[in-house]
C-alpha cells in the first residue's frame, strides 16, 4: 500500500492578515506553476498534495505583500 507524503521538503505559509483576500488568492493561483494555491470565495487555500512540487521560483512571494507568503524549506530546519 503506497502512502502519500506531503510537506516533506517544502511548506508554504500565508499570513493570516491576507489569507482571506480573494484578489490575492486569484493572483497566487495564477502565478504558481505547480498549483499550490487555490482561490476560493473565502480567500487563499493551500493544496497540500502539491507542496512538494514547489520549484522555489518565488513567484508567490513576489506577488504578495512583503512577508505575506513564505516558502519554508523543511530540509534546512
Amino acid at each position: 500500500m503506497a502512502e502519500t507524503l506531503s510537506k516533506v521538503f517544502i511548506d508554504v505559509e500565508v499570513d493570516s492578515s491576507v489569507a482571506g483576500d480573494a484578489e490575492l488568492a486569484k493572483k497566487l493561483e495564477e502565478v504558481c506553476p505547480v498549483d499550490i494555491f487555490s482561490a476560493t470565495e473565502s480567500g487563499v487555500e493551500i493544496v497540500a498534495a502539491n507542496l512538494d512540487e514547489c520549484v522555489l521560483c518565488n513567484l508567490c512571494v513576489d506577488a504578495a505583500p512583503d512577508g505575506a507568503v513564505r516558502v519554508v524549506k523543511l530540509y534546512e530546519q
